[in-house]
């Protein structure tokens, strides 16, 4: 199989001003120092870490126990992580943070909410001692099933404080997709909510979480938070409100005392088919992992509100909307609903109203706010923002430029960051104050971080020839295994290269070492013999001033292996036809070579998305192939946009 490669070219470069480089947390000499550190002895510099950001019980004894593929971090040592994000603000020289914002809360509706750091440590010992009395016990299951409310917050700070394991399931998924992983983590308890908003009205989940329970012995209680007010079906036996259960609760509950490899959260990989991958993260490393990199990628300081756009169904609100964010002090903005409801300018008259300093949100997002236009950001005060970041999937050039100059107003870093699930943290990424950044890339590894880009063979790629991206060295946020299934965790991830994490993503390494992702290498296209991914060519479509967004899928081709067929979502006023599709079959062509010119261009008012803001291009290449759609859609945002698709394609 040839190596992948890359075509794109991005020449611009941006360093951080000078004013930001004078009030950073890590400056050059800091990233200089820590980075010849993480290089000649990450042990050393992954200690250094713990012992500056994490409050321990009882030290470690060694740092690190590898035996490929299995890790143990600090082991010996002992911690409690609602310890880390409640107790520790709340004595001592930081007492003050007692009556400071833990969370600030915006329903779609507009109803607000503040817990300081005080009321979340009562809340979160209330329901502690709920889920005791509900018979949980240290290294029980408990599944959330829950809308972005203060209450799923509350329930992972429950379980980390008494030693359960949480398992986040979002709340698009289906009953079935529910079960599933219900099913195979044997969750006792599941908490939920009756329903959510989402467009303006109550979405139900309730109804959900009791066909998929239906004849599993292995739930006992269903908790339920009132949320919308609908009415819902109810088992008195096993069915509780949230509110009845903590208006008895006791607000006193002491923090467990956890072993550092304890487990922490199983989170189920949203895959399309098959069994899901529910990835198993532990208590020390990971914390360490995400506490660090928040406090020097995010440059975290007391007078920061920070937002993270993330659901917390995924590792990214599990990561920097909970942990990282809350066990370095700092408020954590939570928003309920969808980006533009009731109208375009959501996020951003959002950002305005709680003068949101630090913004860190999805590169799909992004583009959807360049098809939406300049003028809806344009109409609010932006300039309470200071740092910028971008998170899922790797960000076009164009996008970055857009998120620049209108969002950041030319002024504000982007740290545009690489990891996954599996990773617990980010490992890929600018540090503002020290990083000169490009436009697509996310740089270079977090110091302590040994990734490079290696051939079919296993040997380092010569830049910029692209390949597979590996971690080569273990890391504290790393995944300690597959519930249940240590052969699929060696088979995915550990036996491609000897003792070597294969992170399936493309990717290549320019002159300066800077790292570019291009995408997952199940979105690798085979064109002629050449090896081409997707992202590249998107990047260069999108980089069309008429053009919004595009997604980019393999159809097979008798004579080329794989034709590209691109489906574009134009800027509004532009007109989508035949010359139009012509112009950007041949922009393709200039930008990054006629091997990469589109076969076919296929108009759309939109792209199919996940509600997390993910393109599935399963989907379009079902499409594009005339293939009937297969898998599990549940996560679907809008099924209409199938629909229009599959007529426009017949059409």
């Amino acid at each position: 199989m040839a190596d992948i490669e890359s075509l794109l070219k991005e020449k611009r470069s941006f360093k951080p001003s000078a004013e930001f480089v004078k009030n950073a947390n890590w400056n050059k000499r800091t990233v200089d120092e820590y980075r010849k550190l993480g290089a000649k002895n990450p042990e050393r510099f992954w200690a250094k870490m713990a012992k500056e950001n994490v409050s321990w019980f009882t030290p470690w004894k060694k740092v690190l126990q590898w035996k490929p593929p299995a890790a143990k971090w600090f082991v010996g040592g002992k911690l409690n992580v609602s310890y880390n994000c409640l107790d520790r603000h709340l004595v001592g020289e930081n007492a003050w943070r007692r009556n400071k914002a833990a969370i600030i809360w915006e329903g779609e509706p507009g109803d607000t909410r503040v817990l300081t750091f005080g009321e979340l440590h009562r809340e979160v010992c209330k329901f502690a001692n709920v889920l005791k009395g509900l018979g949980v016990k240290k290294g029980n299951r408990i599944a959330l099933y829950m809308p972005m409310i203060p209450e799923l917050a509350i329930a992972t700070l429950a379980c980390t404080r008494i030693g359960a394991i949480h398992s986040v399931v979002f709340g698009g998924f289906s009953a079935e997709a529910l079960r599933d992983r219900i099913e195979d983590a044997g969750a006792h308890v599941v908490v939920t909510a009756d329903g959510g908003y989402r467009k303006g009205v109550p979405h139900a989940l309730k109804p959900a979480v009791d066909e998929a329970v239906a004849g599993l012995d292995v739930v006992e209680h269903v908790v339920v938070v009132k949320r919308t007010g609908e009415e819902v079906a109810w088992e008195s036996a096993r069915d509780h409100w949230w509110h009845d259960l903590m208006q008895e609760a006791s607000a006193k509950c002491a923090p467990a005392k956890l072993d550092s490899e304890h487990p922490l959260f199983i989170l189920y990989t949203s895959g399309t088919t098959g069994k899901p991958k529910g990835i198993l993260h532990t208590t020390g490393g990971y914390l360490t992992h995400v506490t660090t990199t928040a406090k020097a990628l995010f440059d975290l300081n007391e007078t920061d509100t920070y937002w993270c756009t993330a659901d917390i169904g995924w590792i990214t609100g599990h990561s920097y909307v909970i942990y990282g964010i809350l066990a370095n002090g700092v408020t954590s903005l939570m928003y309920e609903g969808v980006p533009t409801h009731p109208a375009p300018d959501r996020f951003w008259d959002i950002i305005e109203r709680h003068r949101v300093s630090i913004f860190y949100t999805a590169p799909t997002a992004i583009r959807t706010f360049v098809r939406l236009g300049d003028e809806h950001p344009q109409k609010h005060d932006l300039s309470s923002l200071r740092l910028l970041g971008s998170v899922g999937e790797p960000i076009n050039p164009e996008a970055w430029m857009w998120y620049h100059r209108i969002i950041g107003g030319r002024r504000c870093p982007i740290v545009d960051t690489w990891w996954q699930t599996e990773t617990g943290g980010i490992m890929i990424t600018p540090l503002p104050a020290a990083t000169e950044t490009k436009p697509g890339s996310a740089t270079l590894p977090f110091p302590g971080i040994d990734a490079d880009v290696y051939t079919e063979e296993g040997v380092p790629a010569n830049p910029p020839d692209g390949g597979f991206l590996v971690i080569k060295k273990p890391w504290p946020g790393m995944l300690r295994g597959i519930w249940g299934d240590p052969e699929r965790f060696k088979e995915t991830y550990w036996s491609k290269y000897e003792n070597t994490y294969f992170a399936g993503d493309g990717a290549h390494r320019d002159s300066k070492g800077y790292f570019w992702i291009m995408g997952r290498i199940d979105d690798v296209m085979n064109i002629s013999g050449h090896r081409i991914g997707t992202m590249e060519v998107e990047s260069a479509l999108v980089s069309n001033v008429k053009v919004a967004e595009s997604a980019v899928v393999g159809r097979p081709d008798e004579i080329t292996g794989t034709a590209i067929v691109a489906f574009v979502t134009p800027k509004g006023g532009v007109t989508s036809n035949d010359d139009l599709a012509r112009e950007l079959r041949e922009h393709v062509a200039k930008h990054i070579g006629a091997i990469a010119r589109p076969a076919d261009i296929r108009f759309t008012d939109a792209l199919p998305k996940t509600r997390s803001g993910k393109i599935m291009r399963r989907l379009l290449r079902d499409i594009a192939s005339g293939k009937e759609t297969v898998g599990d859609t549940s996560t679907l945002e809008d099924y209409s946009v199938i629909a229009r698709l599959r007529e426009a394609d017949e059409g």
